[in-house]
């Protein structure tokens, strides 16, 4: 067992560890301030359809951006150690799966500026999945 890295896998590994990053960070969040978290969103999605589901949707929220960080740790190791990329392209799949869900929210609150906020990460995640999937 050997570790493989080319300059490009440097790239790759910057990519997984940023989206890594940003989901554990931000669904962590969600469980540890829990409370902090389902008031604002009640305050955020009250004038929405979408109100009444804010402590079911953060839950869900908050296991796939775990999952999704999860998955991106797991590709980076799986890339050091094989040199295969299946994994992290598997994180970014998850990933455009989380921002599409926090985008729904935001066009949904009708917070244009969070959307747009989302749509910016999209744009990346969208570049780093062509990039990881060669």
């Amino acid at each position: 067992m050997g570790i493989y890295i080319d300059d490009m896998d440097l790239v790759y590994i910057a990519i997984g560890i940023f989206w890594m990053l940003l989901f554990l960070q931000s669904g962590l969040d969600k469980v540890f301030d829990w409370k902090g978290n389902l008031s604002w969103l009640k305050g955020h999605f009250s004038k929405s359809l979408l109100g009444s589901m804010v402590g079911p949707m953060l839950g869900a929220l908050a296991i796939v951006e775990i999952i999704t960080g999860l998955v991106c740790g797991a590709g980076i190791f799986q890339l050091v150690l094989s040199g295969k990329t299946y994994f992290l392209a598997i994180g970014m799949v998850l990933s455009l799966v989380s921002l599409l869900m926090l985008f729904f929210g935001q066009r949904i609150a009708k917070d244009y500026e969070g959307a747009k906020t989302i749509a910016i990460y999209f744009g990346v995640a969208l570049i780093s999945i062509l990039m990881i999937s060669k």
